[in-house]
């Protein structure tokens, strides 16, 4: 990327701008003080994003502008904070109201995470992004290094993180309860994805603004199945139920097991489609041994029954999404429940662990790094990789699942030419960096 436009030239109005992406670098405003509110932006503000406005309001932060390409998804938003100013261009929010703005949260589509976020970095604001982080790998990357850069408080939306089941299965994992883990099997069921190519040309619905929606994507006609949902299933726009879940219960492991970044990548599944993710597939990562463990192999499936490993041992996927594989015994839980096995080897057994606190709350240990505390519990340089990690498995499918090497260092694929073309995107005409 290059950083020759200046603070100046990046605070010019968007229509000055172009539709390309804000460069140069901002300096972050100081930490807010505890009894002081934090000033938050809010990007994508229907679904999730409503979800995470009502989250921040509830903490009682002040709410300074809105923005969303629809205004119908919008509509509800804008009538219960009529005091923020509201937006349809992200680029265009951040002319006007920058110098006010502490935060930012963003909840818009896959595909446009990465443009208002960099913005958000670049300009020095506290960022906290849905999942997965972005839509490519080069994207995360990108991210990751920035708010670290820029020294601000991030927050991945991993909100499972703060379940305290799942505290006590990292518990456990770390304390040597099964012994040594070298496999670990997860998974999502169900069997969405393949969706049905649209044929006929709807009209654009007046409070859409498609071509803003489409952002860095090459524009294709309106169809109701791309938006306001449907994108989850297309390539361009989504990453599948692996991109929607993979960052939810790979945390799991990733966590448990203290794993960053793999050194090898496969995967299977049926026939690639070009354009929609698949309604299964399976991905394998190697991950390589640390100070504390020896190698891993995290096995990753969308499968609608759970993986093949269950039945083999006489197990049920319902309620569970890991299974953790050790010297001693095998761990399977979900995000509320947990079981060790064998059940008669571990009935009454006692076991000292090193307890994971608990979180005051998912937004609450953003709004306390924003104010000087501690980084999030899923903060960019631990949520980044496990982003990276979750897009490999994407790219290992989509490249026709022949395993290839991987270098995270470089973002560098061996072994696989067609894998290495899906590391970073073609940005369309306006919005390269």
């Amino acid at each position: 990327m290059t950083h020759s436009i200046n603070r100046r030239d990046m605070l010019k109005s968007a229509a000055a701008v172009g539709t390309g992406l804000f460069l140069g670098t901002g300096n972050p405003r100081a930490h807010a003080a505890a009894n002081e509110k934090i000033d938050v932006a809010f990007i994508g503000i229907g679904g999730r994003g409503a979800a995470n406005l009502g989250s921040m309001v509830r903490l009682g932060e002040n709410v300074v502008a809105l923005c969303d390409v629809d205004d119908a998804r919008a509509g509800k938003a804008y009538q219960r904070y009529p005091k923020a100013r509201k937006f349809k261009d992200f680029r265009k929010m951040y002319d006007a109201v920058a110098k006010q703005v502490d935060a930012v949260v963003i909840s818009t589509p896959d595909h446009t995470h990465f443009h208002p976020s960099m913005a958000a970095l670049q300009l020095g604001k506290h960022l906290y992004c849905e999942k997965p982080m972005a839509h490519s790998i080069w994207e995360v990357r990108q991210m990751t290094d920035l708010a670290r850069k820029q020294k601000v408080a991030t927050q991945l939306g991993v909100q499972r993180h703060t379940i305290p089941n799942v505290h006590r299965v990292v518990e456990l994992i770390q304390a040597g309860a099964i012994g040594t883990v070298t496999d670990v099997h997860s998974w999502i069921g169900g069997n969405r994805g393949m969706s049905k190519v649209p044929t006929d040309r709807p009209e654009v619905p007046a409070h859409l603004d498609w071509n803003l929606w489409q952002g860095p994507v090459a524009p294709r006609p309106y169809h109701s199945t791309y938006c306001p949902y449907g994108w989850r299933f297309w390539w361009d726009y989504g990453t599948g139920e692996t991109g929607n879940w993979g960052c939810h219960i790979l945390d799991i492991p990733f966590w448990a097991l203290d794993l960053d970044y793999p050194t090898h990548v496969s995967a299977s599944g049926p026939p690639v489609h070009s354009l929609t993710t698949p309604r299964s597939m399976a991905t394998h990562m190697k991950f390589p041994s640390n100070d504390d463990r020896p190698e891993v192999m995290l096995h990753w499936y969308h499968a609608q029954k759970g993986p093949e490993i269950l039945r083999k041992h006489g197990l049920s996927a319902g309620g569970n999404n890991t299974l953790f594989i050790g010297s001693e015994g095998m761990l399977l839980c979900g995000f509320s429940k947990r079981k060790l096995l064998p059940e008669a080897k571990f009935k009454g057994a006692t076991l000292a662990v090193k307890k994971v606190a608990n979180s005051p709350g998912f937004y609450r240990e953003w709004t306390a790094a924003i104010r000087g505390g501690g980084p999030a519990t899923c903060h960019f340089d631990y949520s980044g990789p496990l982003t990276e990690a979750v897009l490999l498995g994407n790219v290992a499918y989509r490249a026709g699942g022949e395993g290839f090497g991987w270098d995270h260092k470089t973002l560098t694929v061996t072994g696989n030419p067609r894998a290495s073309g899906l590391i970073k995107p073609a940005f369309r005409a306006g919005w390269q960096v």
